[in-house]
Order: C-alpha cells, then structure tokens, then sequence
C-alpha cells in the first residue's frame, strides 16, 4: 500500500510539472513506437507508422502484453466494455496506447482478439479482447510492471496475458 501510494505520488507529480511546462508529459503514446513513452530511452517523440504493433514478452509474471518496443500494457478494471474511462490525470498517469492506424499482432498475439476505440478527443485507443491498453508512468525500461496490481484512479490497474485476461499473482 505504501509502495502504491508511492509510486502514484510520483507519477502525478511528474504528469503535473510536465503540464506546467507548457507539453504533454508523453508527447504521442504511439503502441508501435513508445513514442514520448516516458523513460522511452531512445525512441523520439511522434508515430513511426499508422499501424500499433502489440506483442508478448517473457517476464517474472509470466508471458504479458507489450508494445512493439517492448513496454508493458495493462488494463484497467474501471474500464466498462471498449470505452476508456481514464481521462484527465488519469490519463497522464496511465497513457492510453493509441494508433493511427489497424493494429498488428506480433508474435504470440492474436490479431482476432486486436481492435481500437475512440477517445473523447479523436484518437484511437488500442484495445485487446475487449480491455482499452495503457502504459504507466512509472516504467521506465522495456518489460518494467511497476503499475502491476497497484489501485489507482479509483480501481486496479492489471497487465494482460496474451489470451486478453488479466494477470493477477496477489
């Protein structure tokens, strides 16, 4: 609980002296590209494609879903349906992972189960087997699940297996 409480702390803290600075804290939350992904090392601000790249990778809490540049998704459990319910602060604290574009699967993926929703503002949200997929602030490095189980803006937050359900070890 402490850890959470932490970790949110920071994170918003962060979305805010971003905003105050006159930016988005993320730039463009491209799903194939990370892009603006906070702590992206490497990847530059903006979509390399209209396309979202949606992949598995192997971690500690077994096979997850992650972007085309490796950063863990996950889903919200106040999400109703394929509509995001994470606006506002929110959404500066969990980036939805958007595209321009059809979705791809990457390997271990099933493109069936791949999709996107609109955003109040337009843009798409990529979705998997129903669930809207965000990044957190807080990871920093490819395959980081640091917003794993954590209770935030109202629910818990879980990444997904690549079967679309999510991952709950507590």
């Amino acid at each position: 609980m402490v850890r959470s409480l932490a970790l949110i702390t920071a994170s918003i803290g962060a979305a805010l002296l971003a905003a105050s600075c006159g930016g988005s804290a993320y730039g463009s939350t491209s799903a194939s590209t990370g892009g603006g992904y906070p702590g992206a090392a490497g990847t530059p601000p903006g979509s390399s494609g209209p396309s979202a790249t949606i992949a598995v990778r192997s971690t500690a809490l077994g096979q997850i879903l992650v972007d085309g540049g490796g950063r863990t998704l996950y889903l919200f459990a106040a999400d109703q349906g394929t509509a995001s319910s994470c606006y506002g602060a929110c959404a500066g604290v969990w980036p939805p992972a958007t595209a321009t574009g059809a979705p791809v699967a990457g390997a271990g993926v099933h493109q069936s189960l791949l999709a996107t929703t609109a955003r109040k503002d337009g843009s798409m949200e990529v979705v998997y087997n129903g669930h809207p997929l965000y990044y957190f602030i807080s990871d920093k490095q490819p395959g980081d699940t640091t917003g794993q189980a954590l209770s935030s803006f109202g629910a818990d937050w879980y990444v997904l297996s690549p079967a679309g359900t999510k991952i709950d070890k507590s």
